[in-house]
C-alpha cells in the first residue's frame, strides 16, 4: 500500500504526526528486529491501532475494542492505511483533520512472522505472527473476514479477525482494563493533552454526542485543570506581608 494514502489523509502544517519516508525506513532498519506497538486513539471514537512494521512501512489495522488475550474473544480489525514507521514512537494531540484527537503509545516492542511468506499470507488473509510487547505477547494471527457493509455505508478497508493463540500468555484478564496507561509516558489522556495545549480544544471543541463524546469532553476539562495546575505551581511565591507593629 506504501505512504502515498496516509500522506494524502494529513495536512502536515497542523498536524504533528511524522511525514514518514519508506525508502530511508527500510534502509535505516535493515536486519534490525521488526517493530510493533498499539496506539489507543480517542478521536471520533475510542480504538486501538495496531501497527506492524513490514518492508519499510507500519501495517494497521483499527481495532475498535482493543486486543484480547482470550482465544475465545475474535476481535474485529479494520485494516487501514500504511504508517511511517517513525509513526510508533507517537504521542500526543491530532488538533485538526483527519484523526483529531488524542494518540497514547499503549504498547510497543518486536514482532516475529509465524507465517513463512508475510506478503503470502496477507494476500491469503491468514497472518500468524509472535509479539514480544510490554503487554501483548505470545501467538496471534490476523485472519481476513468477507466483513459486512449496511446499504449505502462508506466503503472501509478490509475486515479482519485479531486472535490470540492459545499459550502461556493467554488467558481470561482484561488487559485493556488492567493495563490502561501508556508505555511511553505512564500517563493517561488527561496528561498526555495536558502536554500540549487543552485550550486549543476548550475554545474550539471537538468532542460530538454519545459516550465517546462524554468522554473527550471529561479529558479535555481533565486536561485543563491539569494544565492550570502546573502554570500556577511555576509561579514564583509571592512574599509574605509583614505584619505592621
Amino acid at each position: 500500500m506504501g505512504l502515498r494514502k496516509y500522506q494524502e489523509k494529513r495536512n502536515f502544517a497542523s498536524s504533528p504526526e511524522p511525514r514518514g519516508d519508506e525508502a530511508k525506513a527500510r534502509r535505516r532498519r535493515k536486519n534490525a528486529p521488526l517493530f510493533f506497538c498499539v496506539q489507543k486513539h480517542l478521536a471520533s471514537h475510542l480504538h486501538y491501532d495496531l501497527r506492524l512494521e513490514h518492508n519499510g512501512v507500519l501495517l494497521s489495522w483499527a481495532v475498535p475494542k482493543g486486543p484480547s488475550l482470550d482465544p475465545a474473544i475474535k476481535r474485529f480489525a479494520a485494516q487501514v492505511e500504511d504508517h511511517p514507521v517513525e509513526y510508533g514512537a507517537f504521542e500526543g494531540v491530532i488538533p485538526e483533520g483527519y484523526g483529531a484527537g488524542i494518540v497514547m503509545l499503549w504498547d510497543s516492542g518486536t514482532w516475529a512472522p509465524e507465517s513463512p511468506d508475510v506478503d503470502a499470507a496477507l494476500a491469503k488473509g491468514d497472518l500468524k505472527f509472535r509479539l514480544d510487547g510490554y503487554k501483548l505477547k505470545g501467538s496471534w494471527v490476523l485472519v481476513r473476514t468477507r466483513g459486512y457493509q449496511r446499504p449505502g455505508q462508506k466503503a472501509t478497508g478490509p475486515s479482519w479477525l485479531l486472535i490470540k493463540h492459545r499459550d502461556e500468555w493467554s488467558g481470561d484478564l482484561d488487559i485493556t482494563e488492567f493495563a490502561p496507561l501508556s508505555v511511553k509516558s505512564g500517563e493517561d489522556f488527561p496528561a498526555i493533552m495536558a502536554a500540549q495545549d487543552p485550550a486549543l480544544w476548550l475554545n474550539n471543541p471537538k468532542a460530538g454526542g454519545g459516550a465517546t463524546g462524554a468522554m473527550l469532553r471529561s479529558v479535555i476539562e481533565q486536561a485543563a485543570e491539569l494544565k492550570l495546575a502546573e502554570l500556577e505551581r511555576s509561579q514564583p511565591a509571592r512574599p509574605k506581608r509583614e505584619r505592621k507593629r
